[in-house]
């Protein structure tokens, strides 16, 4: 029996994902597995999450399936298959709070780019092919190690402009095949035990109210408030991060 704190905290984490996962402000996923470290091991927590993400991975596939950049999909794809593999030969060294650290300052060099007057410049060029995959790689590699590859994912999809519900359309299937490809290092390092895949049944219902006000809050919110948005919680959630990961690395 888990005491309400614990209660409190997984539900908390599940519905931010939820929200995050439905295309509102796809930043906020960052935070689900650092929050779900306050009551549990990192990869326990990362372990328990996976089957809730794929849960919302289908309900966002059902809402935007017709709504996919599929050339950026394309790019950044076998980026990411490589990340999950680096993640997956590595996890026995590299630790949740570098991983956070180097996460939070990607973000806010994002952020610095986008907000100085020669991105403007850049802005509706063609993606890059070897940008995208770089990126990619990245977003796997995040993606795999704490469920954080929301930013690097950002970094270059963003600049694109695409419409909130293209957007949240090409986040969708991006992360569905990512995370369908993480369940298997994930079963051969032991992280989806049975008390794992029974917390993540429980916790499935608050997954499917956080997609659906998501989901409706996307279709209903203008393109320049949407990215508005996007860039200060990208912004806030960097520091902290930033913060977190200092605190992991140098002085834990």
């Amino acid at each position: 029996m888990h005491d309400p704190v614990f209660i409190v905290v997984v539900v908390s984490a599940v519905f931010i994902v939820a929200l995050a996962k439905s295309g509102l402000v796809g930043s906020l996923g960052v935070a689900g597995v650092p929050l779900l470290t306050l009551v549990m091991p990192a990869r326990e927590a990362a372990g328990m999450m996976l089957p809730v993400l794929l849960v919302m991975d289908a309900i966002a596939l059902i809402a935007y399936r017709r709504e996919a950049d599929w050339t950026i999909l394309k790019i950044m794809l076998p980026g990411a298959v490589i990340g999950i593999g680096v993640g997956w030969a590595a996890s026995a060294v590299v630790t949740e709070d570098a991983v956070r650290l180097t996460i939070g300052i990607i973000t806010l060099a994002f952020i610095a780019d986008a907000w100085l007057p020669i991105r403007k410049s850049l802005e509706g060029l063609p993606p890059s092919t070897l940008w995208g995959r770089f990126w990619g790689a990245v977003a796997g590699f995040t993606s795999f190690v704490s469920h954080t590859g929301g930013p690097p994912f950002q970094i270059y999809v963003l600049p694109q402009k695409l419409k909130p519900a293209l957007f949240a359309g090409t986040t969708a299937w991006f992360f569905a095949i990512v995370n369908a490809v993480k369940l298997i290092p994930y079963y051969f390092l032991g992280q989806l035990s049975l008390d794992n895949l029974t917390m993540s049944a429980t916790v499935v219902p608050v997954a499917v109210v956080g997609m659906g006000i998501g989901i409706w809050l996307v279709r209903r919110i203008s393109p320049k408030l949407f990215y508005q948005i996007a860039y200060v919680l990208i912004f806030l959630l960097g520091l902290k991060l930033v913060y977190d990961g200092v605190l992991g690395v140098f002085f834990a």
